[in-house]
């Protein structure tokens, strides 16, 4: 038997997005989002509202950076989330985290943060709140990366918005294998 909910924005894994950008005088700034994911092979699509400090600069500056909440920063990454830039402008310095300029858009790269997507803004509509960036470089630390060279998710060890609970979880170990596993009932 099933349990009805109701129209809920309820996925799993919602990943935690950290988004940041350069306000006009060029201070960085960052902002917690978890409603977004890839909506094109080389797009990103996330819902933020008008309001956001980090929206006003991503509209002025036309780019962005979206690195991936990890596991041993959760406190930072909920931190520029529940303080507005709006009224704490140096939030990025209280949360511990530093910053260095992309080599491919005009936006902060969190060193802290292993993986980061850098953007350029496509589009913005204020009436869904939807942002849409052009994916333009993938980086990340050497120190999450395997033999391969390869992105390792258990060195990442990304973690995912639980919007039910209101929790934050660690992803978990792998279970399959993808465009594998499915050929068996061919």
């Amino acid at each position: 038997m099933r349990k009805n909910f109701g129209a809920k924005p309820w996925t799993y894994p919602q990943p935690v997005l950290i988004l940041a950008s350069y306000a006009e005088d060029g201070t960085p700034d960052a902002m917690n989002a978890a409603w977004g994911g890839i909506s094109e092979a080389n797009e990103l699509s996330i819902c933020i509202s008008e309001g956001h400090k980090t929206t006003k600069n991503i509209l002025t500056r036309k780019a962005f950076t979206v690195s991936m909440a990890d596991a041993a920063h959760v406190v930072a990454c909920d931190y520029v989330g529940i303080v507005s830039a709006n009224d704490t402008p140096d939030k990025l310095e209280k949360a511990g985290f530093h910053t260095t300029r992309s080599t491919f858009v005009d936006a902060p790269i969190i060193e802290e943060l292993p993986m980061t997507l850098e953007c350029r803004l496509i589009s913005y509509d204020p009436e869904t709140c939807r942002l849409v960036g052009e994916i333009v470089n993938v980086s990340a630390d050497e120190r999450i990366l395997d033999a391969d060279g390869s992105i390792d998710p258990d060195l990442l060890e990304p973690i995912t918005f639980d919007p039910i609970h209101n929790t934050y979880r660690k992803l978990g170990a792998k279970v399959g294998n993808a465009f594998q596993d499915g050929k068996q009932l061919k």
